[in-house]
């Protein structure tokens, strides 16, 4: 096919690259990673997503110029049984497509960003070696997303769906045997675990979906399944509401909803690029997306619609409320993803799709940003915390002198290389009480920190000004009681990002360690760069103005006609309003009067056991600690105890199976059957043997008239028998 050709009708046929591309970086860096730089590595791996992202924007082309058309890109046989014949099908529309963009684009960003920052924190942690490997498992990331998102059947999502699972168990624990500070512990690896059961739960919400899209609906091939739906909710309404909310399980699952959301804060065990690419562009749109591919379903059943908003509304606000009371800087973040992607299911719930996915893509520019961000901050406490430890023991040797081993006291180090406080503390760079005025030590950090924190707190005319109140709107319209939780929520989301603000790069430094924190470098800063411009014109994707609904044109393509809403200065106002407000009181708490060290929070003593509550994040841990692990954990020594040992093994097997085999062996066996009854009958035919053999020995005796007399008798025998017959 000619150029010429293929511009004019499109690149469909590089569809497999989306998945290809990285699968080659990873295997290029398996085999020979080891004989690379990191520099190389990196460029491999980032090549590799980069790959995949200029493939997505050519086929976003393909479908421009096709006018929306879907089309279902063949790769190879997959199963055949029966009337059941699913492919692995690619499927290149509007709604892929878009998803393609974000995942490669923002994936590509992170890995970039990931090569200056692994860099240094595999020698934080002394572990050089494992850098080739992050940047394998990063790659591997992308090609799961990508087999989600292009994926033309629901078995082919849910293949890319228990991909994405794997990645975030494999990086979220990637140092599996040490914490975030280093220390020998299996923190992170429980983090994993409870990331991948977790996500189990959901995932069983969604194998029932599909268990029952194949028996009542025939298929499980998008159109084919979206064509048999409405007889079915015509006929069986109950089976279409089940498929809906057992989905919502799933979507609970993967996009960190109430009650599932808590593996997402435990996943920032994982290295900030993890962080970032879970949070920002990958794991946890999943559950979004499922959805909004799925609205030609959910449009059959409202109830099941308003369930999907109120679950994603009530998790928007419990979250947000979470985060005020976090003192971890990517803690923060990581509720406040919580709350976003709450924002985003109670969109696709009320039907605003366009909305949800709007959302969608403006938070994964931000997030990006603020992650990337955070862990720019993270690091450059690292180094200021080294470099004042390197001057400490350079100004404690004594002249002439072996120089003394490094003590546990600011500054300095132990033997492991992990930095303490004065009180013998391991210090924690992520901790926003051992920060401040770092404006002045990380100032491009801080201003692309600022953008990302203007723009998720909605602030015009940042990104998610648009996307947020675009959601908000539809809520007033339509569900008074979500727009209610989500205005509550988007004031939490802007008093917590004020407060982290004021904490982290205002008032005094209240560390040594912060007092010499150093910029990161630029393999760090230019995708912040990026993030950063995108977090700022990103709302533009679609405007709410006539002729600038861009975004909701081009998804119409694929979800159907939807109502561009105008810019509603009523709803912006208020939001605009509270959320200026948050931060004018985030100022008041902590911008006024900044934390000095070893202060309290502020809020602490005011809110009292509320804010005691936010601080231990209302104590839901603690709570499925009571009502599921504890009872699961007795359960399960029960079983291995009583059940499994003691029943199982002593019982059952050493008393009923060995017991009744030992005697069946030892007494019945052997004493009767074997020793009784073989061996006395063949030992009373040996017995006769031996006594037929000593009567018989008699006649040979050696004796020939012995021998004479015999045949004669034996003679006259036969004789006297002829004679007589």
């Amino acid at each position: 096919m000619h150029l010429s050709e293929t511009v004019n009708t499109g690149f469909y046929f590089l569809a497999p690259l989306l998945v290809f591309a990285p699968v080659v970086g990873l295997l290029i860096n398996a085999i020979f990673g080891k004989r690379f730089s990191e520099n190389v590595v990196g460029t491999v791996a980032s090549l590799a997503s980069g790959t995949a992202f200029v493939v997505s924007v050519l086929l976003a082309y393909s479908v421009a110029i096709n006018h929306g058309h879907a089309v279902s890109v063949p790769f190879a046989e997959w199963i055949h049984v029966g009337n059941l014949k699913l492919d692995w099908t690619f499927r290149v529309d509007s709604l892929s497509a878009t998803m393609m963009l974000v995942v490669s684009g923002v994936g590509t960003l992170i890995h970039v960003y990931a090569i200056g920052y692994m860099h240094e924190d595999v020698r934080f942690k002394h572990e050089e070696g494992r850098f080739t490997r992050f940047f394998i498992f990063l790659n591997l990331f992308i090609a799961a997303m990508m087999i989600l998102v292009s994926g033309d059947s629901y078995l082919m999502l849910f293949v890319g769906w228990e991909g994405v699972g794997l990645c975030s168990f494999l990086l979220i624990g990637f140092w599996y045997e040490m914490d975030t500070l280093g220390r020998p512990s299996w923190a992170n690896s429980n983090a994993a675990k409870k990331a991948f059961i977790t996500n189990r739960v959901g995932d069983f919400g969604f194998l029932m979906a599909g268990f029952l899209m194949f028996w009542y609906l025939g298929s499980f091939q998008f159109d084919e399944v979206f064509a048999a739906a409405p007889a079915i909710a015509h006929d069986s309404p109950w089976v279409i509401v089940a498929i809906t909310l057992f989905m919502l399980v799933g979507v609970a699952g993967k996009s960190a909803q109430i009650p599932l959301y808590i593996w997402l804060p435990d996943a920032m065990a994982g290295p900030t690029p993890v962080s970032a690419l879970i949070h920002a562009a990958t794991m946890v749109t999943a559950g979004v997306y499922l959805v909004t591919r799925s609205a030609s379903i959910y449009t059959l059943v409202p109830q099941a619609q308003y369930i999907v908003a109120m679950v994603g509304a009530t998790t928007a606000l419990f979250a947000a409320t979470i985060a005020v009371g976090q003192y971890d800087i990517k803690k923060v973040l990581a509720y406040s993803t919580i709350s976003q992607l709450g924002f985003m299911v109670a969109a696709v719930g009320m039907g605003a799709y366009v909305a949800g996915m709007f959302h969608l893509i403006t938070h994964a520019f931000f997030k990006a940003l603020l992650f990337l961000s955070a862990g720019s901050v993270i690091l450059g406490l690292e180094r200021g915390h080294h470099a004042h430890a390197h001057h400490a023991a350079h100004d404690e040797k004594p002249k002439g002198k072996k120089k003394p081993a490094l003590s546990k006291v600011e500054g300095k180090e132990d033997e492991h290389g992990h930095g303490h406080d004065d009180h013998g503390e391991v210090f924690d760079p992520g901790d926003m009480r051992n920060m401040g005025g770092l404006r002045k030590t990380m100032p491009v950090t801080f201003w692309f920190y600022m953008i990302g924190t203007l723009a998720l707190a909605g602030i015009f005319p940042f990104a998610g000004f648009w996307s947020k109140d675009e959601i908000l709107l539809d809520a007033s319209l339509h569900f008074k009681s979500i727009y209610g939780q989500l205005t509550l929520a988007a004031f939490f989301t802007a008093f917590y990002m004020g407060r982290q603000i004021w904490m982290v790069f205002f008032g005094e430094a209240r560390t040594d360690a912060a007092k010499h924190a150093e910029e990161s470098p630029k393999v760090m800063t230019v995708p912040l760069m990026v993030l950063a411009v995108l977090s700022v014109i990103g709302g533009a994707l679609n405007l709410p103005f006539e002729g600038f609904h861009t975004l909701g044109h081009w998804l119409s393509y694929t979800i159907g006609e939807v109502e561009g809403l105008p810019l509603n200065l009523q709803v912006a106002g208020i939001s605009t309003a509270l959320a200026l407000l948050a931060i004018f009181i985030s100022w008041l708490i902590y911008g006024r009067n900044p934390l000095k060290a070893g202060q309290i929070d502020p809020l602490k003593k005011p809110l009292g056991f509320v804010f005691t509550g936010m601080e231990n994040k209302w104590f839901v841990d603690e709570g499925y600690g009571v009502l599921i692990l504890t009872p699961f954990k007795k359960l399960s020594q029960f079983l291995a105890d009583v059940i499994d040992w003691r029943f199982w093994h002593d019982f059952v097997h050493d008393t009923v199976i060995a017991g009744t085999y030992n005697w069946l062996s030892e007494v019945v066996l052997s004493r009767y059957a074997d020793q009784k009854g073989i061996d006395t009958f063949f030992n009373s035919w040996g017995s006769f043997a031996q006594w037929l053999s000593g009567n018989v020995r008699k006649i040979q005796n050696g004796f020939v008239r012995s021998y004479a007399l015999s045949v004669l008798l034996g003679v006259v025998l036969i004789l006297g028998y002829l004679i007589f017959k």
